[in-house]
This record gives C-alpha cells, structure tokens and sequence, in this order.
C-alpha cells in the first residue's frame, strides 16, 4: 500500500550509496576493517570498552546469555511487553523464562518490584527492555539485582543513543544488546551490536560469534594467522562489511536524527494533550531515543476499528506489541501466566507514525485525524 504517512522511514541518501559501492569495490564483503571501524565508534558513542557486532539483535541477546551460562535448569526473568525475540533468545540455550509484569500506563517497561518477585532459586539472570527507547528504572533494577546477585542485559533494540543520567543505555547492566532493523533509529537492514565492559564476556561473545574459531578469515587472508582451532560451540552469528558501512553512515546521523524524533513526539505529546489518548512516558526519565511513538486508547474502543479508519486516510499505525506469554507457542509451554497491567496496556496500545524526516505538517495531520476518528466513534474527550 502507498501510505501517506507510514509508520517509519529511512534517512538514507548519497552517503550510504557511496559507502556500499567502496565496499563493493574492495571485494572484501564478509566481516573486516568496515566492521571493525563501527564496532570501534559505537563503543566510543556508547562509552563501553567493547561493541561486537552481528547479524541482528536476537544474536547479540542468545550470545549475551551464553556469555552468562545461561542454560538448562536455569530461568531468566524478562519483560512479555517485548518483540518475542527477547523471550526466544533465552529458550535457545535451553533455560526458561519468567515473565516480570509493566510499571503501568505511564511507564509501559518492566517493574523493579515485579523483577524481585519473580527470583526463585534457578534465576541466572535479568533481562530488561527499554520500550520505545525510554529507560527502564535502571537504578532500581541493578539495587534489585545486586540484592539477588544477578546480572543484568539490557535490550537495547529502541535505545541507540539513549541515556539514563548521562551514562547510555545499554551499559547500565552486564550486556547491552542493539538492532539496526530496517525500522529501527540506526538502520542496516538487519544487523545488532553488544556492548560490554566485561573482558571474560568480550572475548567469549567474538569467540562464538564465528563458529569458535580461534582466528577468522579476514586474519588470515592479512597472513595474521595460517590455519584456526574451534575452541568451543560456536555459530554463524557475523555481520558482513556492507551493512557495517551502512552503520558507519547512519551513527553520524543518529544523534541529530534522535534529536528530530524527541521534537515530531513533543509535538504529538502537545497536540493531542486533550484528546482522550494516553501519552506513556511523557515527563518521564532521561534522554530517550524516541524510537516509537506508542499511545494508549481508553477502554472499550475498538483498536481495529480505529486503525481501519486511520487506514482510510492512508496513515500507517502499528500495535507494540502482542504480549509474548499470549502467543500460541508460550501459553503451550508456559500455561496461563497472569500479568494485569501488561494485558491491559497490550489491548490499548496503538503506534502512530514517528520518523525523523516526517515534519510538523505530518504530524499534525496524524494528530487531526486521531482526533476525527475519537469524534467518529462517539468519544468523549
């Protein structure tokens, strides 16, 4: 469909044309010096003393956890409001899950309290996930993992460039894992990064990230090595140099192109201030990313209905997310899992449009017809 305002977009132009076409010119595609240089200046955005990029988030998150020894007989708490990857990564090593419920309407990430209720003796570790790239509770979170002495991964997919008082998210806990999906702030169509400060957990996360060989192709094609040995249990989790050149380019747009994303979501947050929707986070903690612009709507409306008619005017919206414990595959495994306040926001939440090249005039447009469609339904605002 051709929308008039989709859900998100590209900043791309000449620059990634250009950095594609070098790397196409160098015939030395698989994982190099391109890949290098943007582990190199991501660890220096985010400050961590490692950045380690792969094919995509759900690896940086199943390595996190391997990097732990996560694994059989062990469970890890996480949030179900999440894209399921986050879930699935931690069922990869053979561990469970235990699902931690939201803070609320206000604050739709996980809640510190629910975190410490949910520890049994077989947790291993936490994961949390900083929504729409706002923040988690991160100070509380680490008191409670600290009381437990568990680590901490932080699901970073929506918070390149975030920050919790001037320190970035993704190097608040243990790991930090990243997505450069194509819809994600820093796109390179797929591709992910982990970050960390732990030696032991850097050298095992390169290690199985290429088959656990103990040297990689690009090493020896340079005559750095001659032969490898496979040390460990390994896969096939590499970045490939076109996508690292494409990450090079879109870091140095990030920082502006957060900056636009913060001023299209005040400009939602003022515009439909009286409109009956609910506003998550606004006033809330640090520096987000703005990655996704969710709404609440108020009870008993009907959220297709309502998107079918936004449909109509050819604006694209989305729902974050299906809750990961109602999945056909996670009630089959896990049975009923209550979780009230995720349950309740996961049947009201709605995305509109949030792209850092929309401008005031689409915003407004979207703004406007969110309010038509309350009026169109008989809503009181």
């Amino acid at each position: 469909m051709d929308w008039r305002v989709p859900l998100a977009d590209l900043d791309y132009g000449p620059e990634e044309e250009a950095a594609v076409l070098r790397v196409l010119r160098s015939k030395w595609l698989t994982m190099g010096a391109i890949t290098q240089e943007f582990e190199a200046q991501f660890s220096r955005m985010v400050g961590a003393k490692y950045a380690i990029a792969v094919s995509n988030a759900t690896e940086a998150l199943h390595l996190a956890c391997l990097a732990l020894g996560v694994g059989p007989g062990d469970d890890v708490i996480t949030p179900s409001l999440s894209f399921v990857a986050t879930s699935n990564a931690v069922l990869y090593t053979g561990a469970e899950v235990r699902f931690a419920d939201i803070i609320g309407p206000e604050e739709l990430t996980i809640d510190p309290e629910e975190i410490a209720r949910q520890v049994t003796p077989r947790t291993k570790a936490i994961i949390v996930m900083h929504y729409a790239g706002y923040p988690c509770r991160m100070k509380e979170i680490l008191a409670v993992a600290e009381r437990f002495k568990l680590p901490v991964i932080e699901d970073a997919a929506h918070a390149p460039g975030a920050s919790l008082d001037g320190k970035a998210l993704g190097t608040w806990g243990s790991m930090g894992c990243f997505s450069f999906f194509s819809n994600k702030n820093l796109s390179t169509g797929e591709g992910g990064m982990l970050v960390t400060d732990l030696d032991d957990v850097a050298e095992k996360v390169r290690l199985i990230r290429s088959h656990g060989m103990t040297s990689l192709t690009y090493d020896r094609h340079h005559g750095h090595a001659h032969s490898y040995d496979v040390v460990d249990l390994g896969y096939n989790y590499r970045i490939d140099e076109i996508r690292s050149a494409l990450g090079v380019e879109q870091l140095k747009k990030l920082t502006n192109n957060n900056a636009r994303r913060k001023v299209w979501t005040e400009r939602y947050w003022q515009t439909l201030a009286d409109s009956g929707v609910g506003l998550p986070f606004k006033g809330k903690i640090g520096a987000p990313s703005y990655h996704i612009f969710p709404t609440l709507l108020p009870k008993g409306i009907n959220r297709k209905a309502f998107m079918d008619a936004l449909r109509t005017e050819g604006i694209q919206t989305s729902i974050h997310y299906p809750p990961t414990h109602r999945f056909t595959y996670y009630r089959s495994r896990y049975g009923e899992v209550s979780l009230p306040r995720t349950e309740d926001i996961s049947e009201r939440e709605l995305t509109l449009p949030l792209y850092p090249n929309m401008g005031a005039e689409l915003v407004d447009l979207v703004a406007e017809a969110v309010v038509r469609t309350f009026e169109s339904m008989h809503v009181a605002y």
